[in-house]
Order: C-alpha cells, then sequence, then structure tokens
C-alpha cells in the first residue's frame, strides 16, 4: 500500500489532527518521527518540553556527563549516510557532542518542522466515543490523534529526596538533572556533592578539580571500572567504517547490544591463571569488559562474586587511606546487581587529595540540611554548593508523570502501582493504539540503548503498518498476555542476581514506590525471538479491531 493510502486510511479513524502524536524528542521521538512520517507517510506531532532536541542528553549538562557505550554505537545504524558522515571525537563522547549529534540528525531528516518544542503534555486520554488520543499540553491545547506513542525514555523524571531544612541552606544548590546552561563557578567553593552511583562518579573529578574543596556523602559504595577513554583518529574511523556491518550485525545479535564477546561460561571452566589474565585484561581494556569474563556472571554467585572481589582488589590498591578504601569498596550487593558505572578522570585517585573528604552517610545518615551546610550525627560539613546526584524516578515514573488515561477512565499510574505490567514493555492492556518506546519491562538500559530503540520503533511501526495494510484501526494487548509476560518477567529475574541489590532497577530509590523489577533481564536476544514470534503469528497477545464499538468492549 502506498504512503499516501495508509495516510489517507489513519484518518478515516476518526476527526484526528494528526495521525500520530509522539511525546519526547530525545533518540526515541526522532527515530519514531521519521519511520511514521517518512517511511509510512503518516502525520505525526512531537511534544518536547525543551527548546531542542536531545532528550537525557539536553537536561542533563553537568561537568562530565558522557555515554558509558562506545561512540561508534551510539548512534543510528538505519541510515548509512547519516552514519557515514558523522564522527565522535572520542570513545565515550560527552554529553555535548551526543546533543550536537542529535541535532545533526535532525536537520539531517528535516525533523524540526513537526516537533513542538516549549510545550509540555499535561494529561493524555482515550477517548472511547471517537476512538482517539486526546493529548493535553501545558499551553491549553489539545491534540488528537489515532496513535499515541510516549518516547520519553527511562531517566527523565530527576529525584530529589525530601531532606529536612533544604530551604534554609544559605548557599547554592542544584541537581545534576537540572545543570545550568551557564555552568556553575566551583572556584574558592566548598561543594558538597550526595551521591555516588553512575552520575555521582562522573561528576566527581570535575567537581574536585574546580572547588577549593569538595566532601562526598555516600550511602552505598559501587563497582567502579576504567572506562580506558581515549580520542578517537580519523585513521580508526576508517576502519570503523570498513566494518560497520559486521559490528552492528554482532551489536543487534548480542544480549547488551554491544557485541561483546565472553572468556569462559562460568568459573569453573577455566584455571586461576586464565581468570586473573582475563580480569587483568578487561580492568586494562576498560568499559563493560569485566561484565563478559563470564557468561554467568549474573546467574551464577561463585562466578560474580570472582570478580566483585577482583574490582574490590583493585580500588583498595588505588586508595592510599585504608579506611577511605573501605569505605568505597561495596560488599553488600553482587556486580552488576545496580548499575556498573564507568570511571573517568581517575575517580578514585581523587580520593587521595587533601581536599577531597568522603563521608560515609550509610554509618552517620544525613540528618538535615541547615544554613551552612550538610549536618551528619553530630557534625556540620560546611559547604557553598550542593550537588544532588540522587537519580531519577525511573522506568516507570517517566511515562506515569504524563498522567495517562486508557479505556473506563483507567490511570495508568494507578495500574501500575503494585508495579509495571505491560506486554513485552511495548503496549499495555486497556490502552488502545498506545506504544511505548523502551517501556517498563522490556530490556532498555540493561543493554545499549540505541540497539533497543531502534528495534522498538521499528517493532512499533511495523505493526502500525501492518494494522493499515489490513484496515484495523484498533490494537491492544490481551489482558493474559500482559499476566503471562508480567510472570515470564519474575521468572527471569529469580534466576539471576539483580534481586539481591536494593536498586533504580527495582524502584528501591523511590519512598513508597513498590519493590519490583522494572527491567526485561533475559537480554536483547530472547526478547527480540519473542517479538518476533508475537508478529510471526499475526500479532499473538493483541487484539485488532476494525470499529471503536468492538475497542472499547472489554
Amino acid at each position: 500500500m502506498s504512503s499516501d493510502k495508509r495516510a489517507a486510511d489513519a484518518a478515516q479513524t476518526g476527526d484526528t489532527d494528526v495521525d500520530a502524536v509522539v511525546v519526547g524528542a530525545g533518540f526515541s521521538g526522532l527515530y519514531m518521527l521519521h519511520r511514521l512520517r517518512d517511511e509510512l507517510g503518516l502525520s505525526v506531532k512531537v511534544i518536547e518540553k525543551a527548546d531542542d532536541v536531545g532528550g537525557t542528553w539536553y537536561w542533563n549538562k553537568y561537568p562530565g556527563a558522557r555515554c558509558d557505550s562506545r561512540s561508534w554505537f551510539y548512534c543510528f545504524s538505519f541510515d548509512e549516510e547519516i552514519r557515514d558522515e558523522w564522527q565522535y571525537s572520542e570513545k565515550f563522547p560527552e554529553q555535548p557532542e551526543i546533543l550536537e549529534y542529535q541535532r545533526f540528525v535532525a536537520d539531517r531528516l528535516d525533523l524540526r518542522r513537526d516537533i513542538e518544542f516549549n510545550t509540555e503534555v499535561t494529561s493524555a486520554a482515550f477517548d472511547e466515543n471517537a476512538g482517539v488520543w486526546n493529548v493535553e499540553t501545558d499551553d491549553g491545547s489539545t491534540i488528537s490523534s489515532q496513535f499515541f506513542v510516549p518516547a520519553v525514555g527511562n531517566l527523565s523524571k530527576p529525584y530529589l529526596p525530601d531532606f529536612d531544612g533544604l530551604e534554609s541552606f544559605g548557599g547554592e544548590w542544584y541537581h545534576t538533572a537540572k545543570w545550568p546552561e551557564e555552568g556553575v563557578d566551583l572556584s574558592g567553593k566548598r561543594v558538597g556533592l550526595v551521591g555516588t552511583g553512575s552520575t555521582g562518579i562522573q561528576i566527581m573529578p570535575r567537581l574536585a578539580e574546580r572547588s577549593e574543596h569538595l566532601t562526598v556523602f555516600q550511602r552505598t559504595p559501587n563497582y567502579g571500572v576504567p572506562a580506558r577513554n581515549e580520542p578517537l583518529t580519523d585513521e580508526e574511523w576508517e576502519e570503523i567504517r570498513e566494518n560497520y556491518e559486521e559490528m552492528w550485525e554482532e551489536a543487534h545479535a548480542s544480549d547488551a547490544g554491544l557485541g561483546f564477546d565472553t572468556e569462559f561460561d562460568s568459573i569453573d571452566e577455566a584455571s586461576e591463571e586464565e581468570i586473573d589474565r582475563a580480569l587483568e585484561e578487561g580492568w586494562e581494556n576498560g568499559a563493560q569488559g569485566l561484565l563478559n569474563v563470564f557468561t554467568d556472571v549474573m546467574v551464577n554467585e561463585e562466578s560474580n562474586e570472582r570478580v566483585a572481589e577482583f574490582i574490590r582488589s583493585k580500588i583498595r590498591e588505588i586508595v592510599d587511606d585504608p579506611e577511605v578504601a573501605e569505605k568505597l569498596v561495596p560488599t553488600d550487593h553482587p556486580y552488576g546487581a545496580k548499575r556498573p558505572p564507568l570511571t573517568y578522570d581517575g575517580y578514585y585517585e581523587k580520593y587521595n587529595r587533601d581536599d577531597v573528604e568522603l563521608v560515609d552517610v550509610g554509618e552517620s545518615p544525613i540528618e538535615r540540611i541547615e544554613t551552612d551546610g550538610i549536618r551528619t550525627g553530630d557534625s556540620v560539613h560546611d559547604l557553598d554548593i550542593i550537588v544532588f546526584a540522587t537519580g531519577f524516578d525511573a522506568v516507570t515514573g517517566t511515562f506515569e508523570q504524563l498522567n495517562i488515561q486508557g479505556r473506563n477512565g483507567i490511570d495508568l499510574e494507578e495500574k501500575w502501582d503494585a508495579g509495571p505490567r505491560t506486554h513485552l514493555g511495548l503496549a499495555v492492556h486497556g490502552f488502545p493504539n498506545m506504544f511505548m518506546v523502551t517501556g517498563p519491562q522490556s530490556p532498555s538500559v540493561l543493554t545499549n540503548m540505541t540497539v533497543a530503540i531502534e528495534q522498538h520503533v521499528e517493532w512499533i511501526s511495523d505493526c502500525i503498518e501492518y494494522m493499515l495494510d489490513n484496515d484495523y484501526s484498533f490494537i491492544e494487548p490481551t489482558e493474559e498476555a500482559e499476566n503471562e509476560w508480567n510472570e515470564h518477567n519474575d521468572e527471569v529475574v529469580d534466576q539471576t542476581l539483580f534481586d539481591q541489590a536494593n536498586s533504580w532497577y527495582r524502584g528501591d530509590n523511590i519512598p513508597g514506590k513498590e519493590s519490583t523489577f522494572l527491567i526485561y533481564p533475559g537480554g536483547l536476544i530472547a526478547y527480540n525471538e519473542k517479538c518476533d514470534e508475537v508478529v510471526e503469528n499475526d500479532y499473538e497477545g493483541f487484539e485488532l479491531k476494525r470499529s471503536i464499538e468492538s475497542a472499547i468492549a472489554d
């Protein structure tokens, strides 16, 4: 069917402003717009609260913000010309360069003309009488569409703990996800950093270098592994381009979307000498190498502990003060059960400086923030600036903040009160024609995000094309399929070590949030096979309808 005919058929569903509303203009939203508009010929409106494209890379402008995936994989693979024209300067690109890449893509594909910037979605509701989605925005407008696609990412709702006394602090304070465009002058300032997750580990060396004194408030130590970042030369890029097809095939066919091979299936299959060599090579090569020493690192406690103890030994070697080193050594969770951060700019080495202090708030919690600084126990740490690297209401929070209502007025946040329920992390029973890009219970943040995003966007657009080619107006997963996917997620998680950590993977960082694993932990290979199987069986687990009467029947 021609794209013009598809667009005409889509418009027959009801009196809509556009065929599809997409929320968010990051990697997900940009590719979704391109596929629906340029490949299917549909009319699309993207709503973006920022004044430019970029998504998480627009908002997270803090010093040291980087991607932990290698740059030649942190881009789109669908357009060979774009791929050949763009060249990152480093192995692990910084935020400004990633943002510039997305601007380049938006301009190259002429995407901006269908993006409404500086506009925030305040609610989205499915109108059962008309069979359309009504999306309201903060300027008082309502946009109606047949399809509604939240492409809002997984780390888009910053979280700031309710610290007692914050309003009384006499200095300046910032959340890393809302860092000022103009930056922050740290010279001559006493700075406090709250949080040592992935973001805290990235920003900490920059704060140490630019401030007069840095106090790091750490609740839980992490397994930091050196990224081994380095500039990329023209010659290296030439070699990458020559092998791009093969490299991308390997990435798309790997569990994490990164194309790494593992050394050994398990700890039992190698000698101590072989394991020592593989661990040292993984540390020296950097990045996610240590996660790939053993295939069973996330399911076998013995294999995991061997890697974890190796990282602990490295931390003890780097940090001069034994007491400080022990505070930085993680012992309460397996390696990889929380997001495994990469270190840049000599993170652990910075704790050897006289002007850097580590406070263990696990032993001495933050009691309150006072005019002069942060009180822990009997001590007040005098500060001029506080930086909160306290993370996000991840995965589900980003979707729930849109105030989405489906059939019968069902509220998405209420439906997910006891944890997310989806089919494939793509769609939700009770919410016809709503597709989520990298939604809860999909591999998302356990993978290289651009690979996961491409798979989701292509599955969604192929599904919409199938609907239009076969005169279907509505699609929705069955409750049975949703229940089965939920049970499958629980079964897979139970086979792993993820449940042995309190983490944002489970929503444990958000008070009152139900603790349940938010991401599909079975890897991209198994997940993609399931998605393909659903399509091959004529969208098994989904109900496809031609009329609004049949679509709203429960």
